[in-house]
């Protein structure tokens, strides 16, 4: 049974009866998220199982000047990069409803005029929906349809309350309507990682893609009356009226600021700088089809931070493709 685009959103943490407490589970492996997300949408032949559906383009990247004193990296130092770029829905459906109030992705394989290559993940929420991947996994878990098929939301509700970093992406997801095309939204990094200068300083920073155009949300009526499919459509008309520019952006962190949580969002207050320019130039080819997009593959210049769910993301993107690649 397919569960609907309410698994990201589920009944909130009030109001509800006193049911049985579901702890999070001590251990999650890459193989735990593959198996859930199968469960929650099927078993999807051949497809990504998170982020199943989405749309490719293609572009380049032309670095900024202004992180050369954070970074040693190829990917701010030698020209213009080639860009490799997915959009997607949240979820393992390759049917979802884009209309739903639930996360867009993005995906963004960098490839550098020597060939370095540097990937970046994101969502258009600020914030992930767990603080670990044992809290995820227990969200996960608990929207599990039951033997008569339907999901027990109080159960749901009540894993929030005892598990409060499951509450940010879903308050924000609440209070914001899904973006009108994937061009005209900004995309969050959420983990936090670390730009390296010549000196061996380590920055913590986490990125963000802004788009330069106004951003775009489908009006409360326009989420009812469209095709629940328009988006790779409506990108491809984007284009065709002028490349897509967005901004890639670093927010600087400060000492206290979480750099392992990535349900914690950091002050808005803190220091923002360019890292590049990215320019989209076309869509809806499927050359993005055999990437991975581990975010975790980082060009020199940059380091991952010790967050346990950006770590385990590696092992879950390696068994995705695997099976992707195999047809299963």
């Amino acid at each position: 049974m397919l569960i609907k685009p309410i698994l990201f959103i589920a009944l909130s943490a009030t109001s509800f009866a006193t049911v049985a407490q579901t702890p999070a589970p001590t251990k999650a492996t890459g193989n735990d998220f593959i198996n859930v997300f199968e469960t929650l949408s099927g078993k999807q032949a051949g497809v990504r199982k998170g982020h199943a559906k989405g749309v490719c383009a293609t572009g380049e990247f032309e670095p900024s000047e202004q992180a050369l004193h954070y970074s040693n990296s190829p990917l701010l130092r030698s020209g213009k990069s080639q860009a490799n770029i997915r959009f997607s829905m949240a979820g393992g459906n390759p049917n979802a409803d884009e209309r739903a109030r639930t996360p867009r992705g993005i995906g963004v394989q960098f490839i550098t005029e020597k060939g370095e290559v540097h990937n970046i993940a994101g969502l258009t929420t600020p914030v992930f929906p767990g603080k670990s991947p044992e809290v995820f996994l227990g969200l996960l878990n608990t929207l599990v349809p039951n033997e008569q098929g339907k999901v027990d939301f109080k159960k749901v509700a009540e894993y929030r309350k005892q598990n409060p970093s499951t509450l940010g992406q879903f308050n924000w997801l609440q209070a914001h309507n899904p973006p009108s095309s994937y061009a005209h939204t900004t995309y969050f990094g959420i983990h936090t990682f670390y730009m390296v200068n010549d000196e061996g300083k380590h920055t913590p920073f986490r990125w963000q893609l802004v788009p330069e155009t106004a951003q775009k949300q489908l009006t409360d009526e326009q989420m009812t009356s469209l095709e629940s499919s328009f988006l790779a459509k409506q990108l491809e008309q984007d284009l065709a009226q002028a490349p897509i520019h967005l901004q890639l952006q670093a927010v600087i962190g400060q000492a206290g600021d979480p750099v392992n949580d990535p349900s914690v969002q950091w002050p808005a207050d803190r220091e923002v700088i360019a890292l590049g320019r990215l320019t989209l130039t076309a869509s809806g080819k499927n050359q993005c089809d055999p990437t991975n997009f581990d975010p975790n593959l980082l060009a020199p210049g940059f380091a991952p931070s010790d967050d346990a769910v950006l770590k385990l993301r590696s092992s879950a993107y390696a068994i995705s493709f695997g099976k992707r690649l195999t047809g299963q």
